[in-house]
């Protein structure tokens, strides 16, 4: 029996579906942690499948390729260690579970399934997993070790079983998303655990960018006495080793490196970085496409473009109309000069005299409206998608949750993209990272220091720009306003009485409402984003687009 245990926490980086690729991954983590002097590596959970898999998880051939990985990694384990707890899908008597696999000395030793399946938010494990039965402890080098699964250790009775069946240490596997403050939620449940049990408790987080997801690792250990006694960093892939001892009064960890906590609008820029650098590489995309306007939006996606796939990798147009103003030319250049990116300009003036020839037969004589406007932004749209097909590079599109949220955005226009930077941001928030990124380089950012955002693009009204002297406060309320009753709708799920209550016009959010609710056809339409609040409106807030209910 030992005193003493080091074990590896593996906090990488997978790629959904990509077996062979995640099996490489593990074991590079595997050989780090050897030179680290581990016994056992803990992964992430899901890490030879990536997380989330979906359906692609149902498919027979997905299943084999995971499970020969399985094999593989367990045939590795004969070299003398470390051992690995790995995280996989795994069927068994025609059910299919979310699985920790224990492999040690060419066997598999032990094996998990995860309990509680989340069905709410971004997750939908029920809908493609079998829950496994109340699990006891794993036995390592004769220490009986708890593998609770993610959502397992958000509510107690997993973590209870584990302890009444004689569990000593608590080693926590996830595939955790980022949001705002989740972190200190994470720690919270983490010492709620630790105060019911007594155990030691080692939380593993995935990171990385998939789809709208983005895993920001921040793996960490809470001692038994409940204090912190190690941290991964954030938004890094990191394989780190800790070690437990056993003490008169049980076993806990030693303390060990603690990395330091990111602001909140540090961690929402480098999960934008990360969302959008993972997404473009692991397409296969080699550059990315952004028209640039002059205004806040397109300036702050060109920065994150750049810190994350370096600025030779990003190319930017300015299409003006004859309603963008001078201003506007200079600051778009201006910005585009600052971050270090490519750009031109290419005017869409003859496209929209092509659609007005072409379309006044139909119109006749009818003025001017809400068409020709529409007609200048798709006519950009289609030059960026030709600038992509011709040229290569996939199209970041720039709208923000405000905007989104309430249909402040033209379908097959602005919309048009491959992927959304700022799908999840409100508008204030936007801003907010504009002044953060003009003082500080993010870690691990490929562009440049300094200020990359002009002033004058944070001081002008937002305008769209197209007709004359156009203004976002013609047709919306002032933003400080706008975001907070969507948050009140949308993170809160308010009602129009509740957050009048709270002192909002009434007719002000009847009227956001109505938009919020009217948009919903356009947000079904829209390229996929980063997901940064407690609810992106794509995939956690799904509300029928026909919907009679005016509550």
């Amino acid at each position: 029996m030992t005193n003493s245990l080091k074990v590896a926490l593996a906090q990488l980086d997978p790629k959904v579906g990509d077996v062979a690729g995640n099996l490489a991954r593990v074991r590079a983590a595997r050989a780090k942690a050897r030179e680290q002097g581990a016994a056992l590596v803990v992964t992430s959970e899901l890490a030879i499948a990536g997380y989330f898999p979906e359906d692609l998880v149902l498919k027979p051939a997905f299943q084999r390729q995971c499970h020969e990985a399985v094999e593989a990694l367990c045939a590795d384990t004969r070299d003398g260690g470390p051992a690995l707890f790995l995280g996989t899908p795994w069927r068994e008597e025609d059910k299919l579970y979310n699985a920790i696999v224990a492999l040690d000395k060419g066997e598999i030793v032990g094996k998990r399934f995860k309990v509680d399946l989340p069905n709410y938010g971004v997750f939908d494990d029920k809908r493609v997993f079998s829950p496994g039965p109340m699990p006891g402890p794993l036995v390592f080098d004769g220490v009986r070790i708890g593998v609770p699964i993610c959502e397992d250790v958000w509510t107690p009775d997993v973590v209870e079983c584990i302890s009444e069946t004689g569990g000593e240490i608590l080693l926590v596997p996830n595939g955790s998303p980022y949001e705002v403050g989740k972190t200190d939620l994470r720690v919270q449940h983490g010492v709620e655990r630790v105060i019911e049990s007594g155990l030691p408790f080692a939380y593993v987080n995935q990171v990385g960018g998939q789809d709208e997801v983005v895993y920001d690792g921040g793996s960490f250990v809470i001692g038994a006495d409940r204090l912190l006694k190690a941290k991964l960093a954030s938004f890094k892939e990191e394989v780190a080793t800790v070690e437990f001892r056993r003490g008169a009064n049980g076993w806990d960890c030693l303390p060990g490196r603690i990395a330091p906590e990111l602001g909140e609008l540090e961690s929402i820029y480098q999960a934008m970085m990360l969302g959008l650098r993972d997404y473009v590489n692991k397409t296969g995309f080699p550059s990315v496409v952004i028209g640039l306007s002059g205004g806040v939006d397109s300036a702050l996606t060109a920065a994150v473009a750049a810190d994350a796939l370096g600025p030779e990798r990003v190319r930017t147009l300015m299409m003006p109309s004859p309603y963008t103003s001078r201003d506007s030319l200079e600051d778009a250049r201006a910005c585009a000069e600052a971050i270090g990116v490519k750009y031109e300009i290419v005017g869409i003036e003859p496209a929209m005299e092509a659609f007005s020839a072409m379309l006044r037969p139909l119109f006749g004589n009818r003025p001017s409206d809400v068409t020709e406007e529409n007609i200048q932004s798709r006519a950009r749209g289609v030059t960026l998608m030709a600038v992509s097909n011709k040229l290569g590079g996939m199209v970041v599109t720039t709208g923000n949750k405000s905007e989104m949220a309430v249909g402040y955005a033209t379908l097959y226009g602005d919309m048009c993209g491959g992927y959304n930077v700022l799908k999840d941001v409100y508008k204030t928030t936007v801003f907010e990272l504009c002044a953060w990124r003009n003082k500080h380089l993010p870690d691990g950012a490929l562009g440049r220091p300094g200020r990359v955002v002009p002033e004058r693009i944070l001081t002008k009204p937002p305008s769209a720009e197209l007709k004359p002297d156009q203004k976002d406060s013609d047709s919306l309320p002032p933003y400080p306003v706008l975001d907070a009753i969507l948050r009140g709708l949308i993170e809160r799920d308010l009602s129009a009485e509740e957050l009048a209550a709270e002192g909002y016009d009434r007719a002000t959010v009847d009227r956001v409402w109505r938009l919020l609710e009217n948009a919903e056809y356009k947000r079904r339409q829209a390229p996929p984003g980063v997901k940064i609040t407690s609810r992106i409106i794509s995939r956690e807030r799904r509300y029928p687009i026909v919907n009679g209910f005016r509550g």
